[in-house]
């Protein structure tokens, strides 16, 4: 049993990773913060990671309510995460920045700011309806394995792992720039681009099957 839910902690954190793409967030920093010093590193890394920790938090506690207030249920959530997230997978996958993510117009506004760590790098950068839709359903979708206790100390430790990662990232931003360079950062966001296109997949099948079923 203990390994079902360690099963379950992981593949939600990996998918959260994935889809938060902190790597191609660090890089963005980086070309955003002149100039590249760990004194200005640090506090826009450590304020970035706390926007996107409570963003997640309250998208995970509140988040489905808001939606069901419009009377929106979960299996539409789904379908459209699902598009939004193949969007996003399509574009990582030739190695290019997603509009969902950022358009060229807030990045340049973004370059007149004094402080960007809230935003645009916190939201929607890193946090974004992506990371929206799939909080919502991964929480739903481990509530009617284990319960809704369990669901809700599941996503949280994948969130806040994810949100480890997140910081390690902003933090060394410079660091992992150096290392892996312009080629490494594409290859990497290819890979992860595949990734997050069979997440994609799976939402909009499940979410599809699901309101074919309701409507049956």
């Amino acid at each position: 049993m203990i390994s079902t839910y360690v099963s379950t902690l992981l593949h939600d954190t990996i998918a959260l990773i994935t889809i938060l793409n902190p790597l191609a967030a660090a890089s963005i920093m980086i070309s955003m913060v002149s100039p590249v010093t760990p004194v200005m590193i640090r506090p826009v890394a450590w304020r970035a990671t706390l926007t996107v920790l409570i963003a997640s938090l309250v998208t995970l506690f509140a988040g489905e309510l808001i939606f069901k207030l419009f009377s929106i249920n979960v299996l539409s959530i789904k379908v459209i995460g699902g598009v939004i997230l193949m969007m996003i997978a399509i574009n990582m996958a030739y190695g290019q920045a997603s509009k969902a993510r950022h358009t060229p117009e807030e990045r340049d506004e973004a370059e007149e700011k004094e402080d960007i760590s809230v935003i645009p790098l916190g939201i929607p950068i890193l946090f974004g309806p992506g990371v929206i839709a799939t909080i919502i359903v991964l929480n739903n979708t481990n509530a009617q394995t284990y319960g809704s206790t369990w669901s809700y100390i599941l996503v949280t430790l994948s969130i806040l792992l994810s949100i480890v990662s997140v910081y390690l990232s902003l933090r060394y931003a410079g660091f992992i720039n150096r290392l892996l360079g312009v080629t490494g950062m594409k290859i990497l966001t290819r890979i992860m681009g595949l990734v997050v296109g069979a997440i994609a997949a799976q939402f909009l099948i499940g979410g599809i099957k699901g309101l074919w079923m309701e409507a049956g």
